[in-house]
């Protein structure tokens, strides 16, 4: 089935103890799009400027990825710079360069109105809720946000939760949105603002899944899944978005939507974004195979006794 996702492209300037790369392809949409193209059609809709060639295109399309919700503007691609050089699980930030992103008003094709799911990925909640509002029809909207969103604009954040199934943000972000410092009342609290389900990511340490009560099936027991142990973690930077493609991914893969596949989406999340962090950009994204997901899926099955 196919998944929309409205979001961000981006070119990163990323520095790391495994080097430096300038300028390489990034966004949010952009790692999302790749990491659920191996489970669905993925559809996308962004704003990049004249820098973006069609060999950039090329990135997308060649894993099948719907670009015809790409608007193309006048100036300069949403650009952002960081660095890991002190620790691998926060970002630095050097600079952010909103450019054509900065005007950012998503349209949506025609085509894409029979999406059967919907992905909100980091924009501005009223950006997101208009976004939902058109897509009525979807069977589920997975969403996310951050500290900026939080902080600055949380009349506007209120209202997009009421229209979102399942939230995937992290665990400090968790905290913040629900001025608690415990996770789980925290989480309870998240969900009270509207998201059947909330997913927070625990960066290497994994994800947890909390459900409200009654929904998806019965009970409301969170659900935790580890994180795979790597080798070498050369970038960070899109991790979590690519979590997300592999999660909602997998769930537009299936033939209905229950707690048990909510859970194991969590683990395809976290193998999409193990395979992220391998490479710079969305390098590792753009030439996996299937077995190797699916072998990297056994790996979790045999680490967790999974069913």
């Amino acid at each position: 089935m196919s998944i929309l996702v409205v979001g961000s492209v981006a070119f990163d300037t990323i520095a790391t103890p495994s080097g430096r790369v300038k300028d390489i392809l990034g966004g949010a949409a952009t790692y999302f799009a790749l990491a659920a193209s191996y489970f669905t059609q993925v559809r996308m809709v962004a704003v990049v400027g004249d820098d973006f060639t069609p060999e950039h295109e090329a990135v997308l399309k060649n894993r099948g990825v719907d670009t015809r919700g790409i608007e193309r503007t006048a100036g300069k691609t949403f650009r952002w710079g960081g660095q890991y050089l002190d620790n691998l699980n926060e970002a630095k930030t050097d600079f952010t360069e909103l450019n054509v992103f900065e005007k950012f008003q998503p349209r949506i094709p025609r085509e894409y109105s029979d999406s059967h799911f919907l992905f909100l990925a980091n924009i501005h909640p009223t950006l997101q809720k208009a976004v939902r509002l058109e897509m009525d029809g979807v069977r589920l909207t997975g969403g996310d946000t951050m500290n900026y969103w939080i902080n600055g604009t949380p009349k506007e954040l209120a209202e997009t939760l009421k229209l979102v199934n399942v939230l995937l943000i992290n665990d400090v972000e968790t905290k913040m949105l629900a001025a608690e410092e415990n996770l789980l009342r925290a989480a309870n609290k998240v969900l009270a603002m509207g998201p059947q389900a909330l997913v927070v990511k625990h960066g290497e340490y994994g994800a947890t899944i909390f459900f409200r009560e009654g929904a998806f099936g019965i009970g409301s027991h969170p659900f935790r899944a580890p994180a795979l142990p790597i080798d070498e973690v050369k970038d960070p930077t899109g991790a979590g978005d690519s979590f997300a493609g592999g999660f909602m991914g997998y769930i537009a893969s299936q033939g209905e939507i229950n707690r048990e596949v909510l859970k194991r989406a969590l683990f395809y999340g976290g193998v999409m974004g193990s395979f992220a962090v391998e490479l710079f950009g969305t390098e590792r994204l753009q030439n996996l195979s299937r077995e190797e997901i699916d072998a990297r899926f056994q790996v979790f099955r045999e680490l967790t006794h999974l069913g």
